[in-house]
């Protein structure tokens, strides 16, 4: 379970569906505590359902020099830089971050917005992002990217101070371990897993969903907060995909065998 079963499960029809997949099958895996209960809401037994998260790639997400990947981007070397990665829709929350960019720029006139990403079966609403900075007055800090490939992500997370995701609601977002890979502190919405991987002052600051002065102010702290990037980094290394493929692999190689033995022992009772 992701955070996808909020979108598929929206019509009648489909809970029924998304309820029958729960009930049928053997187990159960949620990426956060907080699915595991839109599972259990959706009838699920709670003894069926398993919480493993998700992870980062440690191969592919680690610091790069700052300065390097802004001269390759083209952003300033003084400059102040957020980011977001993520698909241009609405669920996201790229319109709440740039929503808050002339406030920010008074109090930081550096600031810089990068907007990695594009559209998705949720939807695309870059035009009417890069409408919105532009009817704000801000179109020249905010830089759309489009869709960045995975290998290349870490240079756009390395040139950045901050990383923003003032989304609607999540799962377990690959992306908060993705940035504490590269160094990055995160400000991010109280929604959803989003608690469960920023967890502690040390990586991020969490605010309510929403709330447009709160998420101001988030950011304009933790670009002056005194962030300990090594442990950010050392607390995402911890929780790669190689600490969450083994349990995964153990689990279905057991459930494979159960489903072995359940048709041969179905067989021996016909036989007597």
């Amino acid at each position: 379970m992701r955070g996808t079963i909020h979108r598929i499960a929206r019509t009648r029809l489909r809970r029924r569906l998304a309820q029958r997949a729960l009930a049928d099958a053997a187990a159960v895996f949620a990426v956060s505590a907080s699915l595991r209960r839109t599972a259990v809401e959706l009838g699920c037994p709670p003894a069926r359902i398993e919480v493993v998260a998700n992870g980062a790639s440690l191969e592919r997400f680690f610091p790069e020099d700052r300065e390097a990947c802004r001269a390759e981007l083209g952003v300033p070397a003084d400059a102040r830089v957020l980011i977001t990665v993520g698909t241009l829709n609405e669920r996201k929350g790229f319109h709440r971050v740039i929503e808050q960019l002339p406030a920010l720029l008074e109090r930081e006139p550096r600031l810089r917005y990068l907007a990695v990403g594009g559209g998705s079966p949720d939807g695309d609403e870059e035009r009417q992002l890069r409408e919105q900075a532009a009817r704000l007055g801000v179109a020249d800090r905010v830089h759309f990217t489009g869709e960045v490939a995975p290998a290349r992500l870490r240079r756009y997370y390395s040139a950045a101070d901050l990383f923003v995701l003032a989304t609607r609601f999540e799962g377990w977002a690959n992306v908060f371990l993705e940035a504490a890979a590269c160094g990055l502190p995160t400000v991010t919405t109280d929604v959803g897993g989003n608690a469960e991987v920023i967890a502690a002052p040390w990586l991020g600051r969490l605010v309510p969903f929403g709330d447009g002065p709160a998420l101001r102010r988030a950011i304009l702290e933790a670009l002056e907060a005194p962030w300990d990037r090594e442990a950010i980094v050392a607390y995402a290394r911890r929780n790669g995909w190689e600490a969450r493929i083994p349990r995964l692999v153990e689990r279905l190689r057991g459930l494979a065998g159960e489903a072995a033995i359940a048709p041969a022992a179905g067989e021996g009772a016909r036989q007597r």
